[in-house]
């Protein structure tokens, strides 16, 4: 078994997309995912990319993938978020994900940045012990707040803004 990790291109997009929804279904959420194809495309490889993607491939097919992006920490300047770690379930265990991984903190390391970040499922007792097992603080303390679109429509419309 050969594990190569590399930049991934446009035309793995479509592969990236599967992973993706792989992800959602292992993370409870199968109807999650509104984005396609093209939206990866436009937001990964245009005049300002919106993320940088790696792919892990074995034996040549792509197996996984770790889509970052910059954040800005108003205490640490210059931040890498590491939005998605997905490998294929039957390819877990095998070195994948941990190949995948020193690559995002080997390209954190080369941006010069301060500090790498993720969240982390509660209930993802494995992935967060490998976290540790690697030096990171998984910090229970703090809590992810998110809005949708729906929530930020009625939110914007009950202020009178639109």
């Amino acid at each position: 078994m050969e594990i190569n990790i590399r930049e991934a291109r446009k035309e793995d997009m479509k592969e990236v997309l599967s992973l993706i929804n792989e992800l959602a279904v292992f993370e409870k959420e199968p109807e999650a995912v509104i984005i396609d194809e093209n939206d990866l495309i436009r937001d990964g490889f245009g005049e300002n990319p919106a993320f940088h993607c790696f792919v892990g491939e074995i034996d040549g097919k792509i197996e996984g993938m770790a889509l970052v992006y910059f954040r800005y920490s108003t205490w640490k300047g210059k931040t890498v978020h590491l939005e998605d770690l997905i490998v294929r379930e039957e390819f877990r265990g095998k070195g994948l994900g941990s190949a995948l991984y020193t690559e995002v903190i080997k390209y954190a390391k080369d941006q010069k940045v301060k500090r790498t970040e993720w969240v982390v499922l509660n209930w993802n007792k494995d992935a967060a012990d490998f976290y540790r097992r690697t030096g990171a603080e998984v910090m229970e303390v703090w809590d992810t707040v998110q809005m949708d679109e729906q929530a930020m429509h009625e939110y914007l419309e009950n202020k009178g803004i639109l």
